[in-house]
């Protein structure tokens, strides 16, 4: 027979238990408002509103405080930085112990991990939080993110395989986080690019694995109304692309309109072109095939050729934030075919790529463009149509040129490097 006593007394551990995790989470809330000292934001207002009105449940007999507190979880992660996550996560943590089947809580304890860079536990939480979803389609988000965070673990995984005995193997970075993962597998390809040299297959697919993880990093696998249709690629994409064709670089129109490099630009199987460039068939051709772009600093350069048809579209800029802000901004839909994503968009400085630091961050988009087809080396005929004009490259890109030019032809002002 049971006795109602012991199941009386039972009940009330319980209730105890439940009012020292809120205590704890009050606690926590207390720590962060006492550790503000900087000016409040809009978004750390609406943390302390939240804070606020859990505190008001814990005063109300009829109230039920898990509501609240997980609101004060959402804010905390909204406000973000290192101590609007801490918080966060103490919340989420408390939360999943009040209330283990609540799908609420344990979305809240994977993106706050997630956010502080401890991708293996988020999953672990992502995982969960399905498990009392009945209709995956209610949770789209984290169904995207576990897929994202699966296909780095991946990459990884498939670049250790690739060289299994090389030093600092990507396999010891499984588990860590994003910000020690990302700068030591950079470091991993440059050496393996370094060692084996870009040609070698090998260091080609390991590459690409690494496009993709950067991609994955730096622009999550979400649904962007922005691409209108367009496929981003990266290294290996691009590549694919590139490999086997004849490529002309062509300086702006009205800088070569009438100087006799002629329409013979169409007769390049890729025609490239940057900025804000004009076509004139008589003088450049009328193809644009690829174009690259700059971004310069916080503000988005903002010429027309945006608009224009282009069956590549690169975007180069950094730091990363500034670039997918004005990318997002000025992308047009369904005028380019392919976009470069996120492991495109510093070739020169990346160490998985070119990897030379000394560059200035003004270097032109045409010097850009040329040493990425220069160094994906895939092209049998790279050439520069007016670029032997004053002002078209800075002096030192020009003797970059010219101590690797095969060919110079000055009445079609075209320079061969292959």
């Amino acid at each position: 027979m049971t006795n109602p006593l012991a199941g009386l007394f039972k009940a009330r551990q319980k209730e105890a238990a439940r009012l020292e995790l809120f205590a704890r989470s009050m606690r926590l809330c207390g720590e962060y408002l006492a550790a503000q000292s900087e000016k409040p934001s809009p978004r750390h207002a609406r943390l302390t509103r939240a804070i606020g009105v859990f505190a008001a449940s814990l005063d109300t007999p009829a109230a039920d405080p898990f509501d609240s507190l997980l609101k004060v979880g959402e804010r905390a992660l909204d406000a973000g930085g290192d101590s609007g996550l801490a918080l966060a996560l103490g919340v989420a943590e408390t939360s999943t112990r009040i209330r283990q089947r609540s799908r609420g809580a344990w979305r809240l304890h994977g993106l706050a991990l997630d956010g502080l860079g401890r991708e293996a536990e988020a999953l672990e939480c992502y995982e969960r939080h399905l498990t009392l979803v009945r209709d995956n389609g209610a949770a789209e988000e984290i169904v995207r993110r576990i897929d994202t965070l699966r296909r780095r673990r991946a990459c990884l995984e498939e670049a250790d395989a690739l060289f299994p005995r090389a030093g600092s193997p990507p396999r010891d970075l499984l588990g860590q986080p994003t910000a020690v993962a990302a700068p030591e597998f950079a470091a991993f390809v440059q050496a393996r690019v370094a060692e084996h040299g870009a040609g070698d297959p090998a260091v080609r697919h390991l590459l690409k694995l690494y496009g993709t993880y950067r991609r994955l990093v730096e622009r999550p696998a979400l649904s962007d109304p922005l691409l209108g249709g367009s496929t981003p690629i990266g290294v290996g994409g691009l590549r694919g692309l590139v490999e086997g064709r004849t490529v002309c670089l062509v300086s702006d129109a009205d800088g070569t309109a009438g100087s006799a490099p002629g329409a013979g630009a169409d007769g390049y199987d890729l025609v490239v072109r940057c900025d804000s460039f004009g076509v004139r068939a008589e003088g450049t051709g009328g193809r644009t095939d690829l174009h690259a772009v700059s971004l310069r600093g916080e503000t988005p350069w903002d010429g027309p050729a945006w608009t224009r048809p282009a069956g590549i579209r690169l975007v180069f800029g950094s730091p990363a934030g500034p670039w997918r802000r004005a990318t997002r901004q000025r992308l047009v839909p369904g005028a380019q075919e392919h976009i470069g994503d996120a492991s495109l968009r510093a070739p020169l400085t990346d160490p998985a790529l070119i990897g030379e630091d000394d560059w200035e961050p003004a270097t032109t988009t045409a010097f850009t463009v040329l040493r990425l087809l220069d160094f994906l080396d895939v092209s049998p005929r790279l050439d520069l149509v007016g670029f032997g004009l004053p002002g078209r490259l800075q002096p030192r890109e020009a003797e970059w040129v010219m101590d690797r030019a095969t060919h110079v032809d000055h009445s079609k002002m075209r320079i061969a490097l292959r």
